[in-house]
């Protein structure tokens, strides 16, 4: 059974973590797998613009299952250092490499505990929605080891050094309000409207010019470490392609009429 379920309505699809039984942890390279490939069958499809991405039950995902981990079996250690660091590249990597490489726009809906792991895909969505009684915590140390999925630059960029190495080194647990406040969330909704709101933002990205939604979040993913000049010449050459596209001059040919855009995604 994979441990993910994909689900497209419209431009818009939701993938769900599908092992509540355990919170939606992470045991074993093949529940990498099958969320690393839920990720790039939507960036596959050319008719996708934004993905959700939730947990079945009462949690988002509680990050590594310790029981796996404890027995050598899962995503973390192995039977030397070298098999562990192979390990992590070929596993926890290729989920972090697909979330930050896939050019439709991912929205974290965070449904309840976000732990570790679980935590960082999170963050490294573009936009994270939290229901008001999730939990979050990097809490890496309080199990004897370090993010070995990319945790200090994903927690760095997201919000930035001193907050980041507050949460890593106490590991601490903390609510929505706090993780809103500290900018770790984008905003707090009811916990029964949490996917009501997620669809909602998702279809606000969906109407939008396949092509060029997907130009502007590449762009928005370089921009985290390029310098501005780098920056600019990467704009004006998305730029450029943006110009061409049939949508482009749909959506100035509908603004001229004053009618709704048709977009196609050419």
């Amino acid at each position: 059974m994979s441990f993910v379920t994909y689900e497209k309505s419209g431009r818009v699809a939701t993938i769900t973590l599908n092992r509540p039984e355990s919170r939606n942890a992470i045991a074993h390279l093949e529940d990498c797998s099958d969320l690393a490939g839920a990720l790039w069958q939507a960036h596959d499809d050319r008719e996708i613009n934004a993905v959700i991405l939730t947990g079945a039950g009462k949690s988002f995902c509680a990050g590594g299952d310790l029981k796996a981990i404890r027995e050598r079996t899962g995503i973390g250690p192995r039977k030397t250092p070298d098999d562990t660091r192979a390990n992590y590249r070929r596993g926890v990597h290729s989920v972090i490499k697909a979330l930050a490489d896939v050019e439709v726009a991912t929205i974290a809906a965070i449904n309840g505990h976000a732990i570790g792991l679980g935590l960082d895909i999170a963050v490294l969505c573009d936009i994270r929605i939290a229901a008001a009684s999730a939990k979050m915590a990097s809490n890496f140390v309080k199990v004897g080891i370090i993010p070995g999925d990319g945790g200090a630059w994903i927690l760095t960029n997201a919000i930035g050094a001193t907050r980041a190495a507050e949460l890593v080194l106490t590991g601490e647990m903390i609510d929505a309000a706090q993780a809103e406040r500290i900018g770790l969330i984008t905003r707090i909704a009811a916990d029964e409207a949490l996917m009501d709101e997620a669809r909602a933002l998702a279809g606000k990205i969906a109407v939008n010019p396949p092509r060029t939604v997907r130009l502007a979040k590449r762009l928005l993913r370089e921009a985290q470490q390029s310098r501005l000049s780098e920056v600019l010449e990467l704009s004006a050459a998305f730029q450029a392609l943006a110009h061409e596209t049939a949508d482009h001059k749909e959506a100035v040919d509908a603004f001229t009429a004053k009618r709704t855009p048709n977009f196609t995604g050419e």
